[in-house]
């Protein structure tokens, strides 16, 4: 049963599945070796069964064919599947019609993919964004803002479950009630970081956690590098939104280059080292991306949001909202440094911004340093004081 095999019935598929899932646990067994098996023994089932003369006759030097055998005398195909279905996680091979579309323009796919969650048709409109574990204050906000812009827009976000960017990609999404997609490089059972465990139930609900690593795998720094064409594969495009020289986000923009896949970048300060890396992309002929558009145009996604309309004056309640909020933008400012600007005391500052976090109109971004919130781009001017009984407007 080959991929253009268009005779093989479902039961077919059914009947070999079990075996797919097996090989998947054979490390020295991937794509080329399972299409060679495939292609020798008709099916999996056959391949699983073939005596060790066999399947060095199919190619298979002696160091496979003795993983094959202990991985044979170790596990039970069909409760291999049992696993799976009690842990929620469906198994496609490149046979399945559910398997990523994108996916399968990749030369080195993974014949099995394990999904927890659903994938859908909709998922091949989707962007990856990825960048460092370690985002400046700027790298946050842009990591949310634009996940958040392509949730609205219908694409589907997809990233790596890490810290840092990654995890703000997800959430922006999800916040939304939009689709995202994890690539895992682990199985879909073991979440890596641990303290992404209830993003992650929450990435399958609305989504899917996704991994060529059969469960029970658990995290090795040789399988992200592997992974990463993963995470470029399953989208039309990846976005880097920060990451120093040798960040890990190289090899994802290498992999989609190679895969013909297109990479946007969000530019940085020339002085911070999270920048260097998109600054240095750029320059090299990566689209730069300033907001969600640059990336809907580029790629002729229809569906796109309409340009914005230009922000409305925001009418603040008292002189002192008005005041802070005139000294804030999306560049983090120190308590100490608002005060001085607005000329207002410590307490009354601290008060009035504490006020305007509740109404959304500004954010602390961590150590007494404050943004103005996306809702309150505008400029800023005080609202008229309410007319009294008896007087006219």
């Amino acid at each position: 049963m080959t991929s253009t095999d268009h005779s093989a019935t479902a039961a077919d598929y059914a009947r070999d599945l079990p075996y797919w899932v097996a090989f998947s646990r054979v490390p020295s067994v991937g794509r080329v070796r399972i299409g060679a098996l495939e292609q020798r023994f008709g099916s999996l089932e056959a391949a699983w069964a073939a005596s060790e003369g066999k399947l060095r006759a199919a190619g298979m030097d002696n160091g496979v064919v003795s993983a094959i055998a202990q991985t044979r005398a170790e596990i039970d195909p069909e409760e291999e599947m049992s696993r799976l279905k009690a842990q929620g996680v469906s198994a496609l091979t490149w046979h399945a019609d559910a398997y990523p579309r994108l996916l399968r323009e990749v030369e080195d796919l993974p014949p099995v993919l394990y999904v927890r969650g659903e994938l859908t048709p909709a998922d091949a409109r989707s962007i990856t964004v990825i960048g460092t574990r370690n985002p400046t204050v700027y790298g946050r906000e842009a990591a949310q803002h634009l996940a958040s812009d392509l949730a609205k827009a219908g694409v589907t976000v997809v990233s790596g479950l890490a810290r840092g960017i990654d995890g703000i990609a997800h959430r922006a999404a999800l916040e939304q009630g939009g689709r995202t997609v994890a690539v895992l490089g682990s199985g879909v059972d073991v979440v890596y970081p641990p303290e992404h465990s209830r993003l992650a139930g929450e990435v399958a609900e609305s989504g899917a956690l996704v991994s060529e690593y059969a469960l029970g795998t658990r995290p090795d720094s040789r399988h992200f590098p592997r992974r990463n064409r993963l995470l470029s594969g399953l989208s039309l495009g990846t976005l880097v939104v920060e990451g120093g020289e040798q960040s890990g986000a190289l090899i994802t923009v290498q992999n989609a280059l190679e895969q013909n896949r297109e990479v946007f970048c969000v530019p940085g300060s020339i002085y911070s080292p999270m920048s260097r890396l998109t600054n240095s992309l750029i320059a090299q002929g990566a689209k730069l991306v300033a907001s969600v558009e640059d990336i809907l145009e580029e790629l002729h996604l229809s569906g796109a949001p309409m340009q914005p309309p230009l922000p409305q004056p925001l009418e603040a309640d008292t002189p002192a909202e008005a005041r802070i909020l005139g000294t804030l933008d999306m560049e983090p400012r120190h308590v100490d440094e608002v005060s001085r600007a607005a000329e207002l005391p410590m307490t009354e500052v601290i008060g009035t911004l504490a006020v305007l976090e509740i109404k959304g109109l500004a954010r602390q971004v961590g150590r007494m340093n404050y943004i103005r919130s996306r809702e309150a781009a505008g400029a800023v001017r005080l609202a008229p004081a309410p007319t009294q009984p008896g007087e006219t407007a």
